[in-house]
């Protein structure tokens, strides 16, 4: 209002630019000079005049009006232009895998967005911990969330040749109890001692092994080098596959069903562009995704 006011000369001017009534505009200038403790304007009946104080404080008032105005550009222009920091946390072996190398594309795609990438298996809250989006391997629990699936997760069991020419090759599931087995110690289907077969997740199979650990990569290293048998999404040991180094075995049982891959995001109609531009980049990657039952 002061601003205004001193602009058009006029508090009455001020107050139609601004959609009040003249006593109002009187009421927030009358406002501002009791909190500030000084008189920044001269009103009389004919004419408006700042002081000299008013004068400066002026200056400093249009500065912050225009970075005002600039700031409530730059967030309106989120809703149309993907720019600004997006923040993204994903699984540590599927992102580097498969979200990692797809970053240059979208980096030249949208080149005003800044890529944050968080590599963690451990759980994460997307509204509290400050994330933009997730990329969850799993079935999904209920939450205010939406999500978008991006592609398979078929599980697999294998081991390295060299480890079933020296120990055998399971037939069935119960057969895995006899054998050396390497678990992901943050899956409930398989940290407890114990691995789930089934379409219904119905079938238990006691297992133990030399080696436990929490990140996919490290239990495939430890299969390759021919220590023990691993049950891993395809997306951690396709390659492994393809090259030989580690064969997989189909038992009596099916493996369970580990969910898919889900890109979650807040529930709001009002998505900035950044992240709506991700999500889509991600749907489109992933129509030729490994993620998919091995052929």
């Amino acid at each position: 209002m002061f601003s205004s006011a001193a602009e058009l000369g006029s508090l009455s001017a001020a107050a139609r630019e601004l959609g009040m009534s003249p006593a109002m505009a009187t009421k927030h200038m009358d406002a501002l000079e009791q909190r500030l403790g000084v008189k920044l304007l001269h009103r009389t009946t004919r004419q408006l005049l700042l002081t000299d104080v008013g004068a400066d404080y002026l200056v400093s008032c249009q500065r912050l009006l225009q970075e005002l105005e600039e700031a409530e550009s730059e967030v309106s222009a989120q809703r149309v232009e993907a720019v600004g920091k997006l923040r993204m946390n994903v699984p540590q072996s599927f992102g580097s895998r498969h979200i990692a190398p797809l970053i240059p594309d979208f980096c030249r795609r949208y080149p005003q967005v800044e890529v944050e990438l968080g590599l963690s298996d451990s759980q994460q809250d997307l509204l509290q911990d400050g994330w933009d989006l997730m990329i969850r391997v799993g079935h999904l629990e209920d939450s205010l969330l939406k999500a978008r699936r991006l592609g398979n997760c078929p599980m697999r069991v294998c081991a390295s040749p060299e480890y079933f020419a020296r120990h055998g090759t399971p037939k069935r599931v119960a057969d895995l109890a006899s054998h050396n087995c390497l678990s992901y110690t943050l899956s409930q289907q398989q940290g407890k001692g114990r691995w789930v077969f089934g379409a219904e997740a119905d079938v238990h199979v006691p297992v133990k092994g030399t080696l436990n650990a929490d990140n996919g990569d490290a239990l495939l290293a430890a299969a390759i080098g021919g220590l023990g048998i691993i049950y891993q999404p395809n997306f951690i040991v396709s390659e492994a596959i393809k090259e030989g180094r580690l064969h997989s075995i189909e038992l009596d049982h099916p493996p369970f069903d580990l969910g898919g891959v889900h890109v979650l995001f807040p529930a709001d109609r009002r998505l900035p562009m950044k992240i709506r531009a991700m999500i889509d980049f991600l749907v489109e990657a992933f129509e030729s995704s490994p993620c998919r039952a091995p052929q």
